[in-house]
């Protein structure tokens, strides 16, 4: 696992009402801070990569659909430099991702349907200065290809 990323397996409350899925607490060993929550939707079989952020941390689930998020540690020094982390989330397999400043980060719609990712990052986002820095999906410095398994 890269250096830094935490990962809290979620598991639903059900009852004869309905279902109840807790995602973070601040009482968790995983929660930092708090600066937003939103959240963002990827099309069957669209890619939202790469982008990493230099201030944030990301905690980020899947609450409806299924998604590939995909992780890749560029950062000099680090002990898990160079190695990339995929994890298959969303409606059959609930977790949070947590993923630390300058770990570059996208993902991929898996589902058949729209996936909803929800995240609650440690910064609030600056308009006027945004803490984002993005490379294309298919750049040659991640050496990942964005492709489901089956084709």
């Amino acid at each position: 696992m890269i250096q830094g990323v935490k990962v809290k397996k979620l598991s639903f409350n059900v009852d004869d009402r309905g279902r109840l899925l807790e995602i973070l607490r601040n009482d968790d060993e995983i929660f930092e801070s708090f600066g937003q929550v939103y959240i963002t939707t990827c099309y069957p079989e669209v890619i939202k990569a790469w982008h990493l952020h230099h201030l944030q941390n990301d905690n980020m689930v899947v609450i409806s659909g299924m998604a590939k998020i995909v992780l890749c540690d560029q950062r000099e020094g680090s002990k898990t430099f160079g190695e990339i982390n995929e994890f298959i989330i969303g409606d059959f397999n609930p977790m949070l991702v947590h993923i630390p400043a300058n770990v570059y980060h996208g993902f991929m719609c898996i589902s058949e349907k729209e996936a909803v990712i929800l995240n609650v990052p440690t910064q609030p986002y600056n308009h006027k200065s945004p803490d984002e820095y993005r490379l294309p999906f298919d750049t040659d410095k991640i050496l990942y290809r964005w492709e489901r398994k089956n084709r």
